[in-house]
């Protein structure tokens, strides 16, 4: 019997780890899809002018070193939620914990990507700017990508 209790665990462990690592695939997943919709808009629509080019590139490259560290705090962040989920085999406090500072990286990275997009933004002219806002609300709204 106690084999039996301790590979239904086992089962039961693997699959809210499978189920959790699913969820945070799909964040990123549609993270990245909506993030390539406004990457092709700003670097093949837009018709940018030689300083606009020029501006966006800094701030790409910028953001790339700060977009790497809030993806690595989320991939930590679910990490440790795993752990927490071997440990307490419920939704105990310690998962509760995991699940707070799974939700504040993914706030980070959020936050910071928005802060990107309006720095760039700020480099558009004001019809290109149009373009980026409506892409931007269609990515964030196209049941597709969310």
């Amino acid at each position: 019997m106690r084999t039996l209790n301790g590979k239904l665990v086992l089962f039961v462990l693997a699959f809210l780890a499978a189920l959790a690592a699913f969820w945070v695939g799909q964040m990123l997943r549609a993270d990245h899809s909506s993030a390539n919709r406004v990457h092709t808009l700003i670097h093949s629509q837009l018709d940018l002018d030689a300083d606009q080019k020029a501006r966006i590139a800094q701030l790409e490259e910028a953001f790339a070193g700060q977009r790497a560290t809030l993806e690595g705090n989320l991939r930590t962040a679910n990490a440790e939620l795993a752990q927490a989920i071997d440990r307490e085999h419920r939704y105990g406090p310690k998962v509760a914990q995991a699940i707070d500072k799974c939700h504040a990286a993914m706030g980070s990275l959020q936050k910071a990507t928005l802060q990107h997009i309006f720095a760039i933004r700020a480099v558009l002219r004001p019809d290109q700017a149009r373009r980026l806002d409506a892409t931007v609300a269609s990515a964030l709204t196209d049941p597709a990508t969310n």
